[in-house]
């Protein structure tokens, strides 16, 4: 299987499994000029944007350590560009959040890291 079929299959067992916990899911592989966001959901009063992560094994550690201060950045720029050109309120509280997959094993990080400007 390559990567990007990977990639898909785990984003959609992260997608089931927010459904599952009370994430109303709006957006899935969202992208524009900026990149992608793979997942984009309501958790309560938060526009959450999700960034999916799979290892098969922890020899290369923890999908999660795979969010680098690089990709924040990137998912911040795009998550800003969606928030302005989809018109959301911008009062709305914005979350970013990782799902890391492991194996068989999720984890979701909640509020993972902050908002990073520029």
């Amino acid at each position: 299987m390559n990567t990007r079929k990977k990639g898909t299959e785990y984003e959609e067992k992260a997608a089931e499994y927010l459904a599952r916990n009370g994430v109303h899911i709006i957006e899935r592989n969202y992208r524009n000029r900026r990149g992608e966001i793979d997942i984009i959901g309501k958790d309560g009063e938060y526009l959450v944007f999700f960034e999916v992560k799979y290892r098969k094994d922890d020899s290369m550690g923890d999908p999660a350590e795979a969010v680098n201060y690089a990709k924040q950045k990137n998912i911040c720029r795009v998550a800003q560009y969606y928030v302005v050109t989809q018109r959301k309120d911008t009062s709305t509280p914005v979350r970013y959040d990782v799902i890391a997959v492991c194996g068989d094993e999720l984890v979701w990080y909640k509020n993972a890291f902050e908002h990073i400007y520029r």
